[in-house]
């Protein structure tokens, strides 16, 4: 385990997790950002947040037991950092409000990773469409396979597909949570927290054992934005948490990015938007790997990358799904008999180049 925080900074750390249900009563339901009250002194902070109750917190403060909480941290194997340390992600500490510290469950080697290598913050909505689902896992994994470290929230939908992206592609996922980090939420996303936990890291703000707030899913979101050089957002409704995450990479100078989407789609109404107002369109993994390293210096290994069937039948029937929604339609377009182009299409399916939508016709896999 790694342990490395100053007194005071733990102090701090552990007032803010006794105050949460105080900053929940002043951040209602969770979207507003609460811009600077993270970062207020201890004592404004705690007349902002606990108002009449502040004499407790102030008692809480006072009886606060460093010792006995810095056995407790070493003994649950966690990684701990604080913005006095070397190992603190110096990314982080351009935001105005950095977290004093940071708790981890994972691989403490990870945090050094975050200093050598520009990460990237994949996000998006929970509600993911087919097309969505299987763009974030291409590029999760096109950037993991490419040794950059995947950051995102662990969530539903895009985040914990980008997260599965990158394992798969043998990478470095990094999943910023709005609980303590030994915490698992969701609770259906146990088994990737183990198995993100096992070949990267799950940092939060919040000690070990906190339940997650609303307010606190905002929160996290600046930390996503401010350990990533690129956050990129697949899908995502309007408003929505991701676009919260874009707005405080926007804020630090950094560069945001979107997926293009369907404008009749309502979960690609905010990616389209950011793209209206200039955000850099990505079409691909190779895109993302440009904009971090420089025109084609890094690129994905051939392994992962599938450039389609080579059988020319299926790949003609393949091109013709794009403008064609039935079999009897793809076989007048390619000149196939209908019996062998419904096997092809039925092949495409199997091997993941297509899937069916909803309303009729296919969709094409991202590759």
């Amino acid at each position: 385990m790694t342990y490395d925080s100053c007194d005071a900074c733990l102090r701090r750390a552990f007032l803010i997790a006794h105050l949460a249900p105080r900053i929940a009563g002043l951040l209602g339901n969770g979207q507003r950002r609460g811009r600077g009250l993270l970062g207020l002194p201890e004592n404004e902070l705690i007349a902002a947040a606990a108002g009449r109750q502040a004499e407790r917190a102030l008692a809480f403060m006072d009886g606060f037991d460093v010792a006995g909480e810095h056995t407790r941290l070493v003994d649950a194997n966690a990684v701990v950092t604080c913005l006095h340390s070397p190992r603190y992600p110096s990314l982080l500490r351009e935001l105005p409000d950095p977290p004093a510290v940071l708790f981890a469950v994972g691989s403490a080697e990870v945090l050094e990773l975050l200093q050598d290598e520009p990460a990237v913050t994949v996000v998006g909505t929970r509600r993911a469409s087919p097309y969505g689902t299987e763009v974030a896992y291409a590029l999760g994994r096109g950037l993991g396979a490419a040794g950059v470290p995947v950051i995102s929230g662990l969530a539903l939908g895009i985040d914990g597909t980008a997260h599965r992206g990158c394992l798969d592609g043998g990478g470095v996922p990094v999943a910023v949570v709005a609980s303590g980090p030994d915490v698992v939420y969701p609770r259906r996303h146990r088994c990737l927290h183990e198995r993100v936990r096992r070949k990267g890291l799950v940092l939060s703000e919040l000690p070990p054992g906190t339940e997650p707030y609303r307010w606190s899913f905002p929160a996290r979101n600046r930390i996503m934005a401010g350990l990533a050089r690129v956050t990129l957002v697949v899908e995502a409704a309007d408003p929505s948490g991701s676009l919260i995450t874009a707005e405080f990479a926007k804020d630090l100078g950094r560069c945001v990015a979107a997926v293009p989407g369907r404008i009749t789609s309502s979960v690609a109404r905010g990616t389209n938007n950011l793209l209206k107002d200039g955000a850099m369109p990505v079409s691909g993994t190779g895109d993302v790997l440009d904009e971090l390293f420089g025109v084609g210096i890094r690129r994905v290994p051939d392994t992962v990358v599938d450039t389609g069937p080579d059988d020319p039948v299926l790949k003609a029937a393949l091109t013709a799904t794009e403008s064609n929604d039935s079999v009897e339609a793809v076989a007048a377009a390619i000149g196939r008999p209908i019996a062998e182009t419904r096997a092809a299409l039925g092949r495409l399916e199997v091997d993941g180049y297509l899937v069916r939508r909803d309303l009729g016709g296919w969709e094409r896999r991202a590759l």
